[in-house]
């Protein structure tokens, strides 16, 4: 969460300009100088249906590495057991 919250914070500073205008007049009896300072941010769309559905694969993934860690687990178990041989004789 704190990770997702950096990357937002990041991304919108990223996405953030300023932009300082300034005005000079002169004339004969003074010189008058004005600032103006935008600051406009442009924010990033996020497709929401794009994240969900690859959440949803990465789950899919882990469920599906998880499953296959434990078979092959599994299959090693029994080519230990027919190799090892419980009978023991002294």
């Amino acid at each position: 969460m704190k990770k997702t919250i950096c990357l937002a914070a990041i991304l919108i500073a990223a996405a953030c300009t300023q932009k300082t205008e300034t005005e000079r007049s002169v004339s004969q009896t003074s010189t008058m100088e004005t600032s103006t300072t935008t600051v406009s941010a442009t924010v990033p769309t996020v497709d929401t249906a794009a994240t969900a559905e690859a959440t949803r694969d990465a789950a899919n993934a882990a469920k599906d590495a998880a499953h296959a860690t434990g078979t092959a687990m599994e299959t090693a178990g029994q080519a230990i057991q027919e190799k090892t041989d419980t009978t023991k004789t002294h």
